[in-house]
This record gives structure tokens, C-alpha cells and sequence, in this order.
């Protein structure tokens, strides 16, 4: 009994941490691609992190598109996550090692992001193509920098755009190259 509750609270804790920072990244990726800031889902991101990030933002300026604080709040809860899995697990490990699996951490999130966005615009795109709608716009604004340059290298086959299937097996490769143990993934 005591090891299922463990599984549990070790599942629940993991997804919680593992939401927040992706919303968080989200922050940083949309405002680095200067994506529609009156987008409802970019708002809804905003209002998400902006109690955490606002008084960072006071202490961190931006840097051209890039929202530094959101960076170094993102560096910090991965940071967080770490502890609290290594705690959790019962490891311990030194401030460096934690901090470059953070890092990793970051990476490995952001590559299951965008591997998740491009399977929802490509489903969008089936269901409904053409349809303008907020989700539509976020997705195109996260995913087209990716898809674009894939484009140029292999176009639509018969109409089926095969660009979101390359970024999105290259996405996986990269994500198991990393040497981030299964236990912080």
C-alpha cells in the first residue's frame, strides 16, 4: 500500500512540476517568436506565470525578443524539479550536477513541446484546414521557424506535407541523446 501512494504522489508531483514548466517555456518560446500577445492561449500564459515572473522581470531586463527572467525562472524551477525528484528518489547529487541536469531537463522538455504542438497543428490541420482559430495561430507561430526550413529541403508530396513527421523524429532523436536520466525525464 505504502508504495502505491508513493507512485502516486511521485506521479502527481512530477506532472504538476512538469505542467507548470512547460507553461512557463511556453512564455519564452512565445514571446522569443514574438507571437500574438492578444492571443486568448497567450494571455492564458501570461496570466499563468506572470505572478511568479513579474517581480523577476523588475530585476532581469529583456534582451531584444528574449525574456531573460522567464529563462532564468524556467533555469530555477528545473532546478526545483530536480531536488524534488532526487528527494523523492532518495539521491543526492552536488549543486553542478543538478544544475546540468536542469539544463538537460529544459531541453528535454522543450523538444517534448514541440513534438506535442506539431501533433496538434497537424491534427488541427485535418480536422478543420483553413479554419482560423486562436489555437490554429499559437501553433503556427511556435511551430513554422521549426517546419520552415524542412520545407525548403523536401516540399509537399501530393499535397501531404511530411515536414512536422522530420522535426518531429529528429525532436525524439535528440531528446534520447540526451543524457538526462530516466528518472528526471
Amino acid at each position: 500500500m505504502g508504495a502505491n501512494v508513493d507512485n502516486a504522489v511521485y506521479f502527481l508531483m512530477t506532472t504538476l512540476m512538469n505542467l507548470f514548466l512547460g507553461v512557463v517555456m511556453l512564455r519564452v518560446l512565445l514571446a522569443w517568436l514574438q507571437a500574438d500577445f492578444y492571443n486568448p492561449i497567450s494571455q492564458l500564459v501570461w496570466k499563468l506565470t506572470q505572478p511568479i515572473l513579474g517581480p523577476f522581470q523588475n530585476l532581469v531586463p529583456r534582451w531584444r525578443t528574449l525574456d531573460v527572467a522567464a529563462c532564468v525562472l524556467l533555469l530555477l524551477l528545473s532546478t526545483a524539479y530536480i531536488y524534488v525528484v532526487m528527494w523523492m528518489v532518495s539521491v543526492s547529487t552536488g549543486l553542478g550536477s543538478a544544475l546540468w541536469f536542469a539544463l538537460l531537463k529544459v531541453f528535454s522538455l522543450g523538444a517534448s513541446l514541440y513534438t506535442i504542438s506539431l501533433f496538434a497543428q497537424a491534427i488541427l490541420s485535418w480536422v478543420g484546414p483553413g479554419i482560423n482559430n486562436p489555437a490554429a495561430n499559437i501553433l503556427w507561430s511556435l511551430n513554422e521557424p521549426l517546419l520552415r526550413p524542412i520545407r525548403r529541403v523536401i516540399p509537399p508530396i501530393g499535397g501531404l506535407d511530411l515536414s512536422p513527421l522530420v522535426v518531429i523524429l529528429a525532436l525524439q532523436v535528440l531528446s534520447r541523446l540526451l543524457p538526462l536520466p530516466g528518472v528526471f525525464r
